[in-house]
């Protein structure tokens, strides 16, 4: 049984999510367009931008190695193994407009058996988001 009173608090939200793209400017201008959102940081490599507190660096896969070494950079088809969820009012209307942004929804919107409604798309650096209710 694992001891879980050890007097290590872990922070009560994640400052930080770093995703590795191929193609850094496709991906950069897809959530400009899509989440309509500035860029809070760039440079060469990496773009970043703010979702409320947490903030989503897309940095280029060949810059990345140092930041994970020794593990592996996974080419962007081998499979999603992670899906970033942001909550919205409305699933439906927020399709609609994702769609007339030139998204194209992997799924939904769907009522799920766990009680909420979504839809999920992917981002050009093979992302999985989902939007709730």
């Amino acid at each position: 049984m694992t001891d879980t009173t050890s007097a290590t608090t872990w922070p009560a939200e994640i400052s930080a999510i770093t995703l590795f793209t191929e193609d850094l400017e496709a991906t950069k201008e897809f959530y400009r367009d899509v989440f309509r959102l500035p860029v809070t940081f760039e440079d060469d490599d990496s773009a970043v931008f703010s979702f409320g507190n947490t903030l989503i660096n897309l940095l280029r896969s060949t810059a990345a190695h140092e930041l994970i070494s020794p593990a592996h950079i996974a080419a962007p088809d081998a499979g999603s193994r992670m899906q970033l969820t942001l909550p919205v009012d409305d699933v439906d209307a927020m399709c609609k407009d994702l769609t007339a942004r030139g998204v194209t929804l992997l799924n939904g919107p769907m009522d799920r058996p766990w009680g909420i409604r979504t839809a999920g798309f992917r981002d050009p650096g093979g992302h999985i988001w989902e939007i709730a209710r």
